[in-house]
């Protein structure tokens, strides 16, 4: 273990040094690219022949602007930032960055040499190194992500604690494949808590963590225990230091959930409080106007797709083209859901008889090779065309475009406590889990995702979960 954490360690600080080296480059050709701008190309105006200055005689100045760029980026930690760090935000302190250093290197020159090359130089050095190493970043972000997804470089983690916190925590990690933690399995010393969640392996007890981490291959431990378990926690940070392995301690904060903080600070002191969450009245009025909307234009679009497909199952089986079944939405309130009908007539009668083949960990019904589909349906179901008639759903207010799925009263009536917030808001055609896994997820990581979903809603979210249910669809995953 302590072989893999010391690799682990080695490979974050090689990552870190080829990010500077990258950098090291790209100023360099901002530079150089500037040079061309100015001299070559005279954009800004002309530059007389008394005026020009070589690349070659600029060549101290080239290296003193990269020396003292890279030096400002690791003194405002550029190069340790957080997994998850916004692209934006990393723009910021690049454009930040590179401004102090010009603006450190021009004073030092108007110091120590009264006579400057254009002026206008700098300003092409500034604005090209931001935009070569901002869209560096990009790709770099983009490449990180595919790699994390696929489990390359991932940190594998162990959650220490199975309550409220600590299902928060695994809710997180599992909604955030792109920040490359790997959820391992967690321990808790509650005999109730001994189950697996979803893909989260039950390990034992608190008393097993110094194996488990052996076992497992643990990068970090994540201690999510009651603020009364003192020194249970001491114990567990004893037996992590043992081994060499890397943990972070949640506070619970007296039992409160991590999306209820609020933390702000005032120079430097930490204020912690206590925020509403869920959907507010005004964000709900504007996912309400976008979801009009949106029905609107995707009811145009798709209209002459929607009327081919109701021939086609009017054609291929007896019964109504559309299927309409009761689900609860938003607040518990039942409505009647409206798809494309799949299935044989009295398809509901025949679930009993099928119910050992459900291939759902939970208490939903999923089976792969339904004999109760239609010829017809199996496509609909391959592509989730059948889905197109909750746009109606969402015309009426009964629905979202994106949001949880919305379940039967009778799952509804098995739901534990804290499933029963995924009824906060009001259900969608697509959602979170969708796109990360579809009917192949176990029901708790479903829920797990919507309440990600609730807890850390916003329009860039909404449109993030647009854009993935589109390949999600395409590729066909987990729809059956």
């Amino acid at each position: 273990m302590r072989n893999g954490n010391n690799s682990k360690k080695a490979n974050h600080w090689q990552e870190r040094a080829a990010l500077v080296a990258l950098d090291i480059v790209l100023i360099n050709i901002a530079f150089v690219l500037a040079h061309f701008i100015r001299y070559e190309r005279e954009i800004g105006g002309n530059v007389e022949a008394a005026f020009y200055v070589s690349l070659r005689n600029l060549l101290p100045l080239q290296l003193t602007l990269t020396v003292v760029i890279i030096a400002v980026l690791i003194a405002e930690g550029f190069y340790r930032q957080r997994r998850g760090t916004p692209w934006l935000a990393q723009v910021v302190m690049i454009a930040r960055g590179t401004l102090v250093g010009l603006t450190i290197v021009l004073f030092a020159y108007l110091i120590f040499r009264p006579v400057l090359p254009s002026r206008l130089l700098f300003a092409y050095v500034w604005i090209l190194a931001v935009v070569l190493l901002a869209v560096s970043r990009l790709f770099v972000g983009v490449i990180q992500s595919w790699l994390w997804r696929r489990g390359i470089g991932v940190v594998r983690v162990l959650v220490v604690g199975a309550g409220q916190v600590g299902r928060a925590i695994m809710q997180n990690i599992l909604a955030r494949p792109e920040l490359g933690y790997q959820l391992v399995g967690f321990v808790d010393d509650d005999p109730a808590k001994q189950e697996d969640i979803g893909r989260a392996k039950a390990l034992g007890t608190t008393a097993n963590v110094a194996q488990v981490i052996a076992h497992e291959h643990i990068d970090q431990v994540i201690i999510t225990l009651p603020w009364m378990s003192h020194d249970k926690v001491l114990d567990i940070m004893s037996r992590c230091q043992n081994v060499r392995a890397d943990f972070r301690i949640v506070p619970d904060l007296f039992q409160l959930s991590l999306s209820q903080v609020d933390i702000d600070e005032i120079n430097g002191i930490p204020l912690i409080g206590v925020r509403e969450v869920t959907i507010s009245p005004a964000a709900r009025v504007v996912k309400r106007v976008i979801d009009v909307v949106g029905a609107l234009l995707a009811l145009i679009v798709l209209s002459p797709l929607i009327l081919v497909v109701a021939l086609l199952i009017k054609l291929d089986s007896p019964g109504p083209v559309l299927f309409r079944q009761t689900r609860v939405g938003r607040g518990g309130k039942e409505f009647t859901v409206y798809k494309f009908r799949t299935m044989r007539v009295n398809a509901e009668q025949e679930l009993p008889a099928l119910a050992d083949r459900n291939e759902v960990k939970g208490i939903t019904f999923k089976i792969r090779d339904d004999p109760r589909r239609t010829r017809v349906g199996k496509v609909l179901r391959r592509w989730s065309i059948d889905e197109l008639p909750q746009i109606f759903n969402v015309l009426r207010g009964d629905m979202s475009l994106i949001g949880p799925r919305p379940p039967l009263p009778s799952e509804v009536a098995r739901y534990e406590d804290w499933h029963k917030k995924r009824l906060e808001v009001s259900p969608g055609i697509t959602g979170l889990w969708q796109v990360m896994g579809r009917s192949d997820l176990p029901f708790v990581e479903m829920v797990m995702m919507d309440l990600y979903y609730i807890e850390n809603w916003s329009l860039a979210l909404d449109f993030k979960i647009l854009l993935q249910t589109i390949p999600s669809v395409l590729l066909g995953r987990g729809a059956y």
